[in-house]
């Protein structure tokens, strides 16, 4: 590959054999469009293979096998809405303008599918290399195209007419077989992450199941530094391992405060508002919280997490937050991995159930009854292994995080 040095109508990044100008065309010079099908509720659930919105979006491209729906209709109604290879169904309609006329290929060359009322079909009608064309219709200057040309106030849409109307960029078939052929080997290595991911995070889902129902012991070792069994594991209330603490912020100054996100935890109050503004000016009311403190919003705790000061040694929150530390033993690296738990969050959705109780109090919190390990050495060893695979989790999605803005600086520099 190399860069494309002069001020022609050519891709940033290109390969070395290809030098010539790209040209533009209409996406009716490349497809016929047409609208899906409306059939009654009764018809969906089974019969062909029915694309809908979901396909668009949730695959890098359509297959066969792929797709999620069914819709019985007759073989005369499924003929006028053939899905063949090389196909592309765009979204015809969303909340969101950025959204809105999302592509996918069809590349299955065995078996034909139909396609539901909210997508509209590109039957192709010119040469083009399928792959290519579902990248060159995922890339921003395509996008900007489609989303800038759609309609709607409440809800986006896009017709066929605004299809038509589309100017894209494209070149030479060897040169479109060329980049798809590339782009594709990315797609593989991203996909070949995310089951890595995926794989990675079932293993862990399962052996911390078997470790909280005791059928994994980890052997500690004794006086004499030999490895033996642990003790049997006892039941006891999670109230005996906690200390509630409301502490409140009127004789000491704190200036660090802070909230809880469902997503990363204790953050700065700032970091959550607009404006760098606080939720309230009087912050006399506010509890004091140290490093390695506990802190959930009991209103939102179903939905939320429960979140490990780490980043603070001392800092004050909102008096709607419940505050508790750990005591008599009880890991904080192990009670980290006990709360991930199906055994904890199965407590926590029992505890906030009920007609009107939609929140866990800190009694509630006390009252869980669990068999936890007796011994600290046993809970360090928990925490350590169930630790070693979150690491190796976090460096896949690392992985995957940079092979997929790899993917996206490619998207914007291989297409004109």
């Amino acid at each position: 590959m190399e860069v494309a040095k002069e001020n022609k109508l050519v891709p940033e990044l290109r390969f070395k054999e290809f030098t010539h100008d790209w040209y533009s065309k209409k996406l009716s010079e490349l497809f016929t469009f047409k609208n899906g099908i409306n059939a009654s509720k009764e018809d969906y659930g089974s019969g062909y293979k029915f694309i809908n919105v979901l396909d668009i979006i949730e695959n890098t491209f359509i297959t066969h096998d792929r797709i999620k729906g069914e819709v019985n209709v007759s073989k005369d109604i499924f003929n006028k809405n053939i899905v063949e290879y090389g196909d592309v169904l765009f979204q015809r309609s969303s909340e969101t303008r950025a959204e809105v006329g999302q592509a996918n290929v069809y590349l299955d060359k065995n078996k034909p599918a139909t396609f539901g009322g909210f997508v509209i079909r590109g039957k192709k009608i010119d040469n083009y290399d399928p792959n290519f064309m579902n990248y060159l219709l995922k890339t921003s200057t395509s996008r900007k195209e489609i989303t800038t040309k759609s309609g709607g106030s409440t809800r986006f849409n896009v017709g066929q007419e605004v299809l038509s109307s589309v100017n894209i960029y494209s070149t030479v078939i060897s040169e479109q077989q060329k980049i798809a052929s590339f782009l594709s080997k990315v797609d593989e290595k991203i996909t070949l992450l995310t089951k890595k991911k995926e794989l990675l995070e079932e293993y862990k889902k399962g052996v911390t199941q078997k470790i909280f129902k005791q059928e994994i012991r980890f052997k500690i070792p004794n006086e004499a530094g030999v490895l033996v069994e642990p003790l049997k594991w006892e039941k006891r209330k999670l109230g005996d391992y906690l200390e509630h603490k409301s502490k409140r912020n009127k004789q000491l100054i704190v200036e660090t405060i802070l909230s809880v996100s469902n997503s990363k935890g204790f953050i700065l109050q700032s970091d959550q508002f607009e404006n760098h503004r606080i939720a309230s000016k009087d912050v006399s009311n506010y509890k004091i919280v140290h490093k390695n403190d506990v802190a959930y919003n009991p209103s939102r705790i179903n939905v939320g997490s429960i979140a490990i000061l780490k980043d603070f040694d001392v800092g004050i929150i909102s008096p709607m937050y419940v505050v508790f530390s750990l005591k008599n033993g009880l890991e904080l690296s192990f009670f980290e991995s006990l709360i991930e738990t199906h055994l904890f969050k199965h407590l926590v959705k029992v505890g906030c159930s009920g007609s009107v109780r939609d929140s866990l109090n800190f009694e509630d919190l006390e009252n869980f009854k669990l068999s936890l390990p007796k011994e600290v050495e046993e809970q360090q060893k928990i925490a350590s292994f169930i630790s070693s695979i979150d690491k190796k989790i976090s460096a896949v999605v690392q992985q995957l995080s940079l092979a997929k803005e790899w993917k996206k600086g490619l998207l914007q520099k291989m297409f004109v």
